[in-house]
């Protein structure tokens, strides 16, 4: 019979860069009394917004205090599609083998042909940690928080820690194949239908400027928290020069961070590789948030 720690990292292994709980909330019945801090705590579909997007789940830890860190979970699909549920294998394994800490598994609005992803999405993260902030006592949670993301919402992980950070409430955050500058030219060069089409999320002719503003490189500075990063050799969508000028910067800048380059692999992978994910990942977690 399998471990219950396996049967989770089988699952993890499966599920870790789908981009696509039965237990809701009614948002309307809001929380006016502290809970107990000794009781661990779910509460879904936390509505922040009047978008059907603008939702997220929180789980809380039993015994927890008001040093416990949050980790905010960012799901993937091109800024266009996906969803927080497909992050709840992650929910699971933080629960499993980090237990001390909360978990926001968020939604965002989508774009679409009409409307770009910046700076919707990234309004849409401020208002979520500023609902957590205004209840840090209600929830007993800390004002300090991490990300993980994934393609997608890697980027909108790095990007926010980076620029909308205002009060450097973000300890630690990870990037599993997120893009990290739109101003690249294996991206403004690029001929490819596939790059052009995930750029085109964020309009047609695109000027410099803007693609700076929404590229995590051009707004890193020596303020920025520790940072992990993962990324495929051989992914179509988020060239290998994506992972190593971030890397580059990172350390010019003499910022704490990771940088994890499998060269085989993928917009995504399984087997060791991403059991090594997970291992790097969680020690990370450990020694950051």
């Amino acid at each position: 019979m399998k471990s219950p720690r396996l049967f989770i990292l089988n699952i993890f292994l499966l599920l870790v860069f789908s981009n696509c709980s039965n237990e809701s909330t009614d948002a309307g019945n809001a929380i006016t009394n502290a809970l107990d801090p000794s009781q661990s705590y779910r509460e879904l579909n936390i509505s922040y917004g009047n978008d059907t997007k603008q939702t997220f789940d929180l789980h809380l830890p039993a015994n927890r205090t008001l040093n416990t860190k949050t980790m905010i979970l960012v799901h993937g699909g091109g800024w266009t599609s996906g969803d927080k549920n497909s992050m709840d294998y992650l929910v699971d394994l933080i629960q499993f083998e980090l237990p001390d800490i909360a978990i926001a598994n968020i939604n965002y609005r989508l774009a679409n042909e009409n409307t770009s992803p910046y700076p919707m999405q990234l309004d849409d993260i401020t208002s979520i940690i500023n609902y957590l902030k205004d209840n840090t006592q209600k929830y007993t949670i800390s004002k300090n928080f991490g990300f993980i993301g994934t393609s997608a919402g890697g980027h909108l992980s790095l990007l926010w820690s980076y620029a909308f950070d205002t009060n450097s409430n973000i300890n630690m955050v990870c990037s599993i194949v997120g893009p990290t500058d739109f101003t690249d030219p294996v991206y403004t060069e690029s001929t490819d239908p596939v790059i052009l089409s995930l750029i085109s999320a964020f309009g047609e002719n695109l000027s410099t400027e803007f693609l700076k503003e929404v590229s995590p490189l051009h707004q890193l500075t020596a303020s920025a928290p520790p940072t992990i990063l993962f990324h495929g050799g051989m992914d179509p969508l988020i060239p290998n020069s994506q992972g190593t000028l971030l890397r580059d910067k990172l350390a010019d800048l003499g910022i704490d961070h990771q940088f994890v380059f499998y060269p085989n692999e993928g917009h995504g992978w399984t087997g060791t590789n991403l059991l090594d994910t997970w291992a790097k990942l969680k020690v990370f977690m450990i020694d950051n948030l």
